[in-house]
C-alpha cells in the first residue's frame, strides 16, 4: 500500500478538459509535447526528436530547392516518374500520418480529466477529431495524387525494353549513342470522319550530351511513301511509285489490317510503331520511340500547364465560328493553341507545319521540371487521356533531363521536307536523306560550338528564314521587281513569284539547311 501510495503522488496531476485540449492540440504542431507534460519522457523525446529531425531534413531539402538549383529540381522530377519513389513516398506519407494520427489520439488518452461529464467527453471527441482530419485529409490528397500519377505511367509508359537493346542502365540510358531519335505524331479523329489521321508528325533529334534538338517536319501529303523492303506492305505497295495514299494515310491504312500489314503486329499499337519505322526507313534515322497526342486532348495538356505564352504577328482566324487570335503577346489556353497550330485560314499545310514547330519550341522553353511537379495531377489526367507512346518507363527520367537541358542551354532548329526544298507530290527519298543527315550533322556542329558562327544566317535575329538577307528587297516597286535578275532573288521568291522575300507564317522555313527556330519564331 506503502508504494502504490507513493506511486500516485509522483503521478502528474491531469489538467483539466480545457487543458488537455490545448496540451492535444498542441501535439498537433509539435507531437510528443503531451507526453512529455504527463512525465513520459523517454516516448515523448523520442517522439518530438524524430519530428524535429525530420522537419530539419525536410527545411535542408527545401532551402536547396529554393536556391533554383535545377539539377536537384530535374532530379526530384524524375523520380516522381518512376514507380520506386512513387511507392515509397506514398508508403511514407502514410505511415507518417498513421504514426502522427495515434500521437494525437494518445495525447488526449493520456491528459484527459477522469471522471469527466458527458459533454466535456463529447467536446473533446469532437476537437479530437477536428485534428486527425487536420493530418488525415492532406495526407489523403497526397495518396490520391501519388496513386494517379503511378496509374498514369502504368498506364501511358507500359512499353517494354527493345530487345534489340541491352538491358537498362540508368547511368547510360542511351547506350553511349550520340542521339535519341523520337517521332511526334498528331492524330486527329472526329466523330464525323472515318479513322484517324496523323496529319501532325515530326522527328525530334535529340543530342543526349547537351539536349540539342533538330525538328524534321514531314508534311503530311508527302507521295510515294517507300516500305521497309520484304515487308508486306513493300509487297503491296512496290517502287518506284511505293504508296499510292499520302503519308499521313499510313496509320489508318496498317490500323485497319493490323495482323498483315504491321511491321510488328503484336506490338501495343502496331500502325503507330510501324509509321515510326516507316518514316525512320524514308528519312535514313534509326527512330528508337513514338509519341501521340490526340489533337482533341492537346488542349487538356496546354490548359494542365497553365497555357504557353505566344507572340502573335498577323492575326490568325480560326475555328468554324470566326474566332481570331489577335496579334501581339498572348497567353494562349489549350483551345486557343491547338487551333494556333492548326489554323489553315489565310495560310496553307506548311504555314500550318511551321507554327507547330514554333509550339514545340514554346511549350520546350516554359515547360520546366517545377512546373510538371506543380501540375502533376492535371498532368496526369491529360495525359492518360491524350497520349500513347512506346518509351519505357525507365526511360523517362533520362528524357526529363534531356528536356531540362534543352531548356536551359540547348539549341533547337527545324528542317522541313516541305516545299521548295522539297517536292512533296514527287519525294526524292535519296536527296530527303541527304538534307535530314546534313542538318542532323549541322546540329551537332553547333551544339559543339559556344555560340552561333559569324557566317551562321540562323545567327543574327535579322536573317531571313531561307539565309538571305530579307532586307535586300522588301519594299520593290512592280517595275523593279520585273527587273530583278533570277539570281538576285530570294529562294522563296524564286518559288513564289511573289515579291515578299521570305514567309510571312512564323516557323516556315525555306532552304536545305536546318534553321533555328530563335530566328523563324516570334
Amino acid at each position: 500500500m506503502a508504494a502504490e501510495d507513493e506511486r500516485r503522488e509522483k503521478a502528474p496531476t491531469r489538467p483539466s478538459t480545457g487543458g488537455a485540449l490545448l496540451w492535444t492540440a498542441a501535439s498537433l504542431p509539435l507531437p510528443g509535447v503531451a507526453h512529455l507534460r504527463m512525465r513520459r519522457r523517454t516516448a515523448g523525446i523520442v517522439i518530438l526528436g524524430a519530428y524535429l529531425a525530420g522537419i530539419a531534413a525536410l527545411v535542408l531539402w527545401s532551402v536547396r530547392l529554393g536556391a533554383h538549383d535545377a539539377g536537384a529540381m530535374t532530379a526530384l522530377a524524375g523520380m516522381a516518374v518512376q514507380d520506386r519513389w512513387l511507392l515509397g513516398v506514398m508508403g511514407a506519407v502514410f505511415v507518417t500520418a498513421v504514426l502522427w494520427l495515434t500521437v494525437i489520439v494518445h495525447s488526449w488518452t493520456i491528459t484527459r480529466p477522469e471522471g469527466a461529464k458527458f459533454g466535456q467527453r463529447l467536446l473533446g471527441g469532437l476537437v479530437v477529431l477536428l485534428l486527425c482530419l487536420t493530418v488525415s485529409v492532406p495526407a489523403a490528397w497526397a495518396l490520391h495524387g501519388g496513386y494517379t500519377a503511378y496509374e498514369t505511367l502504368g498506364s501511358v509508359f507500359d512499353a517494354p525494353e527493345r530487345d534489340d537493346l541491352p538491358p537498362h542502365d540508368a547511368a547510360d540510358p542511351w547506350y553511349g549513342a550520340e542521339r535519341v531519335n523520337v517521332l511526334l505524331i498528331g492524330a486527329d479523329s472526329a466523330d464525323n470522319r472515318y479513322g484517324v489521321r496523323t496529319d501532325s508528325m515530326m522527328v525530334a533529334s535529340l543530342d543526349t550530351e547537351t539536349g540539342d534538338a533538330v525538328l524534321v517536319g514531314l508534311p503530311r501529303n508527302l507521295e510515294n511513301v517507300h516500305f521497309p523492303e520484304d515487308s508486306t506492305l513493300a509487297e503491296r505497295y512496290p517502287e518506284p511509285y511505293g504508296f499510292d495514299l499520302l503519308l499521313n494515310d499510313v496509320y489508318q491504312t496498317v490500323a485497319e489490317e493490323p495482323d498483315e500489314l504491321a511491321l510488328n503486329p503484336i506490338a501495343a499499337d502496331p500502325a503507330a510503331d510501324t509509321l515510326k519505322k516507316v518514316i525512320g526507313y524514308n528519312l535514313g534515322l534509326d527512330v528508337e520511340y513514338y509519341a501521340m497526342v490526340d489533337m482533341r486532348g492537346f488542349r487538356d495538356l496546354i490548359d494542365a500547364v497553365g497555357g504557353v505564352q505566344v507572340r502573335i504577328e498577323e492575326p490568325i482566324p480560326y475555328g468554324v465560328h470566326g474566332g481570331v487570335l489577335e496579334p501581339g503577346l498572348q497567353r494562349l489556353d489549350g483551345h486557343e493553341a491547338l487551333w494556333y497550330g492548326r489554323s489553315r485560314v489565310g495560310s496553307d499545310d506548311y504555314g500550318r507545319m511551321g507554327r507547330q514547330g514554333c509550339l514545340v519550341k514554346y511549350v520546350a522553353e516554359q515547360v520546366d521540371p517545377t512546373t510538371v511537379l506543380t501540375s502533376y495531377r492535371q498532368l496526369a489526367g491529360a495525359t492518360k487521356r491524350t497520349l500513347t507512346t512506346d518509351i519505357p518507363q525507365s526511360k523517362v527520367p533520362a528524357f526529363i533531363e534531356l528536356a531540362d537541358q534543352l531548356t536551359d542551354h540547348g539549341d533547337m532548329s527545324a528542317l522541313q521536307l516541305s516545299p521548295p526544298q522539297v517536292s512533296t507530290g514527287n519525294p526524292d527519298w535519296a536527296e530527303i536523306k541527304e538534307l535530314v543527315a546534313e542538318a542532323i550533322s549541322a546540329g551537332a556542329e553547333q551544339g559543339d560550338e559556344d555560340g552561333a558562327r559569324p557566317d551562321d544566317p540562323s545567327a543574327s535575329p535579322s536573317s531571313s528564314p531561307s539565309g538571305d538577307d530579307s532586307e535586300v528587297n522588301e519594299d520593290l516597286t512592280p517595275e523593279e521587281w520585273e527587273e530583278m535578275e533570277e539570281d538576285e532573288r530570294t529562294e522563296w521568291q524564286r518559288y513564289t513569284g511573289l515579291d515578299e522575300p521570305s514567309p510571312a507564317d512564323p516557323g516556315r522555313q525555306v532552304g536545305s539547311e536546318a534553321t533555328d527556330l530563335g530566328t523563324i519564331c516570334p
